[in-house]
């Protein structure tokens, strides 16, 4: 069974996303040469990918509604008002998953 390129990738990234910030908490405290500037450096850079990630699969989802629910509305202009109602609260939810991801940041850099 052979997996496609794109849900290959996006498994690998969000897996990393979500290793990075667990490696940055799982170190031993007896290691020499590791501190507290370690933990806080892996969280920041956590922190980043975290947004950075959301950001970028929010957008590619809002440009996909956006663009599904017009070729709907240019396909049959009559159904202009059943599509547009939908696709604004869609658009509104991922919105607000990218916000919790943002606040889900903060809450990473403030381990930092």
């Amino acid at each position: 069974m052979s997996i496609s390129k794109k849900p290959a990738l996006a498994l690998f990234t969000s897996v990393v996303a979500l290793l990075v910030p667990l490696m940055a908490y799982a170190q031993d405290e007896s290691r020499t040469g590791s501190n507290n500037f370690d933990v806080r450096a892996w969280a920041a850079i956590g922190a980043g990918l975290a947004i950075g990630l959301a950001v970028l699969g929010g957008a590619l989802g809002q440009g996909r509604a956006a663009a599904a629910a017009l070729e709907g509305i240019s396909r049959n202009p009559g159904a202009s008002a059943r599509i547009q109602t939908p696709m604004i609260l869609g658009l509104a939810l991922i919105e607000s998953l990218v916000l919790f991801a943002l606040l889900i940041a903060f809450l990473l850099q403030g381990k930092a």
